[in-house]
């Protein structure tokens, strides 16, 4: 492997798992783990096999079904841990075994109550048993960030020489700096013998909010593995974030000269599959994958976006899964981006008339945090009239019932050329409604949604009926308010279609439909 390739070992299904509440099943590992190798992560940590039955199956299933990477399995320096984890692994195309042991003064002193040689031998011991059954082995020096350079030089060399393949080197309670960190595996790289045979790998926690910064700086001194979870999750404030450790080295090539074997563009679908599992929201502004970490409030923000998206986004959204950036329009928001989003919906107002909508946004965005779309087609029918009613409802009769095919006869006004009445039949009278209003205007739509809400009270109450259709990519709304839910439906879906009607008047595009039927 190149000596500028970092290997991307991935512990969510370890270490990530003894986040509080983030426990998973046997079936849910397995759904992460295959998830992680479409991702293309090196090693996966399937858990620590002798914790516990489910944890064993979980590494057991692991191994057995997922066959690119490497399959790890955590285990403490004894025997009874390494031979429970080599069982779970047996079966694995790459299987690795993982030992630790705690190096710092006060693990040895209150933990542990060993010497520093009766540490040296028992890592020694434990390296060689684990090599035993697997070529691959990982050895930690457990709170490494926090054990004295002269020792952990001594056990890491032990380790080397017994046979590790990869030294892992935690900061296993988030205390380290970065420069610290890195001067760490500097002077390993520099005093130990045969450190040119094995990976030197970082396993950073978050209590100081350094876990990321202090494995790149592993990284750059030298680190060719760097252990991480989806998310950052993980025990107390969490480890290093996989997504952001592999963006920083894609983006920042310049600096760091590393490249992963990630798939980066399947970092968000995975992070959304293990906040569901696990039930750990991700926040709105964590990077890379956080609902806000492609979108633009500001004004100013917006404006740059729109015009050279580098000014203000340094990564493209498609990158990372995110389908595209979004320009959330609020209070902060400019004209330029209210114009843009207006367009987009079909809209081209005039100078004259952005004046008055972005007028009234601005009084809307101040009452809201955010503006969606049908907020902007509702203010555009207010103050600048933009939706021209070319078909209106006239009248409409149902015949329906739980014994007979329901249907409608609809008469419906066309604002050009007079009234057209049609019928059809449907599923139930609102689809038999939708049904003849489509036949009289020669325009279908595919229904995404269809609301009913109560506006007033009482058995007389006015119902509300929001409708959302699609045609031809694009997805139009409508909106109806009667006392009886047909008709407000028939409204609604009417709406709709009219939006339909003036979008393509504005546009120039034809109605193929209505084309095809004056043809007839």
């Amino acid at each position: 492997m190149s000596r500028n390739r970092v290997v991307i070992f991935d512990t969510t299904l370890r270490d990530g798992e003894q986040s509080p509440g983030a426990s998973m099943t046997i079936d849910e590992k397995l759904e992460i783990a295959h998830a992680l190798d479409e991702l293309g992560v090196d090693v996966i940590e399937a858990g620590f096999p002798i914790a516990s039955p489910g944890d064993f199956e979980a590494v057991r299933r692991i191994a057995a079904e997922v066959r690119r990477p490497i399959i790890c399995g955590l285990a403490r320096c004894n025997d009874a841990d390494i031979d429970r984890a080599w069982e779970a692994l047996r079966e694995a195309a790459h299987p690795r075994i993982h030992v630790f042991l705690a190096t710092s003064a006060i693990h040895r002193e209150f933990k542990l109550r060993m010497t520093k040689e009766q540490i040296i031998e028992r890592a020694v011991e434990a390296v060689k048993r684990a090599k035993s059954y697997c070529d691959d082995v990982e050895f930690s020096p457990e709170d490494a960030a926090r054990t004295e350079l002269d020792f952990l030089t001594a056990v890491v060399q032990a380790a080397v020489d017994a046979g590790a393949t990869t030294i892992n080197i935690p900061d296993t309670v988030g205390y380290s700096v970065p420069e610290q960190f890195a001067a760490v595996f500097r002077h390993l790289l520099e005093n130990v013998r045969g450190a040119d045979r094995v990976v030197f790998s970082a396993h950073c926690h978050d209590d100081l909010g350094l876990a990321v910064a202090n494995s790149l700086a592993a990284v750059k001194a030298g680190a060719r593995q760097v252990e991480c979870t989806i998310n950052g999750i993980g025990e107390r404030a969490g480890n290093a974030a996989l997504e952001e450790i592999v963006m920083a080295l894609r983006v920042r090539r310049d600096y760091f000269g590393c490249d992963t074997g990630i798939r980066t563009e399947r970092l968000y679908p995975v992070s959304r599959l293990v906040s569901n599992i696990t039930g750990l929201v991700v926040q709105r502004n964590k990077a890379i994958v956080g609902r806000n970490a492609f979108a633009h409030e500001a004004g100013i923000h917006q404006d740059g976006i729109l015009k050279e998206r580098t000014t203000y986004e340094i990564m493209r959204p498609e990158d990372v899964g995110v389908p595209r950036s979004e320009l959330v329009l609020g209070k902060h928001s400019g004209r330029h981006a209210l114009r843009q989003r207006l367009i987009e919906l079909g809209y081209r107002p005039t100078e004259e008339q952005l004046d008055k909508i972005f007028a009234a946004f601005k009084k809307l965005a101040d009452r809201k945090k955010e503006i969606y779309d049908a907020d902007l087609e509702a203010l555009m029918e207010d103050h600048l009239r933009a939706i021209e009613e070319t078909w209106r409802l006239e009248s409409f009769h149902v015949f329906a019932g739980n014994s007979v095919t329901p249907t409608a006869t609809v008469r419906l006004r066309n604002l050009r050329d007079g009234v057209h009445e049609d019928a059809a039949t449907g599923d139930g009278p609102v689809d038999a409604v939708f049904r003849a209003i489509e036949r009289i205007t020669g325009i279908s739509a595919q229904l995404t949604d269809y609301q009913v809400r109560s506006v007033t009270v009482g058995k007389d109450a006015q119902g509300e009926v929001t409708v959302e259709v699609e045609r031809d990519g694009r997805t139009w709304r409508g909106r109806g308010l009667s006392t009886d839910i047909i008709e407000a439906s028939a409204q609604a879906y009417l709406a709709a279609l009219n939006r339909i009607v003036h979008y393509q008047h504005r546009t120039g595009e034809p109605n193929t439909e209505t084309a095809e039927a004056v043809g007839e």
